[in-house]
């Protein structure tokens, strides 16, 4: 397949609606878009990534206004949220409408649903006029793509059309609530956090660890990606380090990478060392940096955990995912 190159809304969304998987820019990730309803070209989004089909898409609008597009109902709670975050990095699990796909959910009653607050995103969105399932735009399992350069090395030859825009700017994935029962439950941590949801419907909880050790050793689906299988790995082998690691020998980190917001004693001897100078620009270079670890070949990169302080939480859950913790 030869992948066209655009920079073109109107093309973009010609594309997804004749069927075609094209990659474009959101404020989280880039994205791979596909027309929610066509279950032929879903099929081929999931071989373009290389992805396991028990692990759901998010269905992508222009507008909250239209979220019957793709959910069958709007719980209250639901609609509280929407009305707060919305436009932005929030997706919302919903009963879904039967137009959708069986293969965006994985077989499930439910539908992950986000309107994404970027200027090229919802223009194409709004101008393809079907729901858009839009994965990560990357081979599964690796380091999401947040720049269109990072798109192509995993997807070119791939898929129809590349999006060329400049990097998202939160640089890791939405926050994921799970609306469809009693009360909302946090699936995946993202740069809206549970205490900003909890201000708005106090009874929103956290998915606990134990249900998630439950459900991968059961093998049962999930309503959100990025919990069952291995996310966001580089080649290189990923350390996790709660300080800097004074400890590393010259030898050993002669040979690897560091990133962290904090400078130490020995960063120098790092042949490739990132210091992110605060939270947000961490989680916003985070997956790029992995990307560059890999493009240089090194074995071994050293990741300071972050903070779990705002977008941090976030961000340490893809850090343990990255390390296959």
């Amino acid at each position: 397949m030869l992948t066209e190159y655009i920079d073109s809304t109107e093309r973009a969304a010609e594309i997804i609606r004749m069927g075609g998987l094209v990659a474009f820019p959101t404020e989280t990730v880039f994205g791979l878009g596909v027309d929610a309803t066509n279950g032929d070209a879903v099929a081929k989004l999931f071989q373009a990534k290389g992805r396991p089909s028990n692990n759901p898409l998010i269905v992508h609008l222009d507008d909250g206004r239209h979220w019957a597009r793709a959910a069958a109902e709007l719980p209250t709670v639901a609609e509280a949220l929407l009305d707060a975050f919305c436009p932005g990095p929030l997706t919302l699990v919903l009963p879904k409408r039967q137009i959708i796909s069986d293969e965006v959910t994985a077989g499930l009653a439910t539908v992950g649903v986000r309107i994404p607050d970027h200027p090229i995103a919802r223009a194409i969105l709004r101008t393809a006029a079907v729901p858009v399932a839009a994965p990560s735009a990357n081979r599964s399992g690796r380091p999401s793509g947040t720049t269109w350069q990072a798109v192509s090395e995993d997807l070119d030859g791939r898929i129809d059309a590349i999006f060329t825009a400049d990097s998202t700017t939160i640089g890791i994935e939405s926050t994921v609530v799970d609306c469809s029962s009693t009360h909302p439950v946090v699936l995946r941590p993202g740069a809206i956090t549970l205490e900003q949801l909890q201000q708005v419907v106090p009874q929103t909880r956290e998915f606990g660890p134990v249900e998630e050790r439950r459900r991968l050793v059961s093998g049962e689906p999930v309503n959100s990606p990025g919990i069952l299988h291995p996310h966001y790995q580089p080649r290189a082998e990923v350390i996790l380090v709660e300080v800097p690691p004074v400890g590393i020998s010259v030898g050993v980190s002669a040979v690897s990478a560091f990133c962290g917001t904090e400078e130490f004693e020995g960063l120098h001897e790092f042949a490739l060392a990132k210091i992110f100078g605060s939270l947000e620009d961490y989680a916003g270079g985070f997956y790029e940096f992995l990307r560059e670890v890999d493009r240089r070949a090194f074995e071994r990169v050293f990741v300071q955990t972050a903070s779990e302080d705002g977008i941090g939480l976030a961000l340490r859950d893809r850090q343990r995912r990255a390390a296959g913790t």
